[in-house]
């Protein structure tokens, strides 16, 4: 069976919110898990439960940030150089994982056009927005029925000819 055909039964099963094991190995526990990386991740790293780290969303908690989502984007606002260039417009994706101690670690970046096909921006632009991302330090850490929990957050960048144009979620 190819991944793609794979990746589709896996889909029901999670969003069903059933936490099975995947028979093949090469498969994440659950979609979107972000796994270890030797080369780019911080080996000091800790998380409370590596067995379940949970999404944003669990907790109806939305974006947990001091000062909310106003502070990022003045975070942003103030560090982010903006040159114009041209065809450099789609969105930024930069998933991490914030610890029970509201630290952050494990970055990945996606990218893609505005009409959703993948795109490499210019190191200029990606790099500081994930050098920006990762000195942001005002996560808060999350409790579920009273236990301290890992979780994934996720900023997206909307960027138009080089212009960092809206930060969501």
């Amino acid at each position: 069976m190819n991944k793609i055909l794979s990746l589709f039964f896996l889909i029901p099963l999670i969003s069903f919110g059933q936490n099975k094991t995947i028979a093949n190995p090469e498969y994440p526990n659950n979609v979107g898990d972000i796994e270890f990386n030797s080369k780019t991740d911080k080996k000091d790293f800790e998380l409370c439960n590596k067995n379940h780290i949970y999404q944003y969303f669990n907790n109806s908690g939305g974006l947990e940030y001091e000062g909310e989502k106003l502070e990022i984007e003045k975070v942003f606002k103030e560090n982010y150089k903006s040159e114009k260039i041209n065809n450099e417009t789609g969105l930024i994706r930069i998933n991490f994982i914030v610890n029970c101690k509201g630290k952050t670690d494990r970055f990945r970046l996606i990218s893609m056009d505005e009409n959703y096909n993948e795109k490499l921006f210019l190191k200029s632009i990606t790099d500081q927005l994930l050098a920006i991302t990762k000195n942001l330090n005002g996560w808060k850490a999350k409790k579920i029925k009273e236990r301290d929990i890992d979780y994934y957050q996720y900023l997206i960048f909307k960027i138009e000819n080089g212009q960092l144009k809206e930060i969501l979620p």
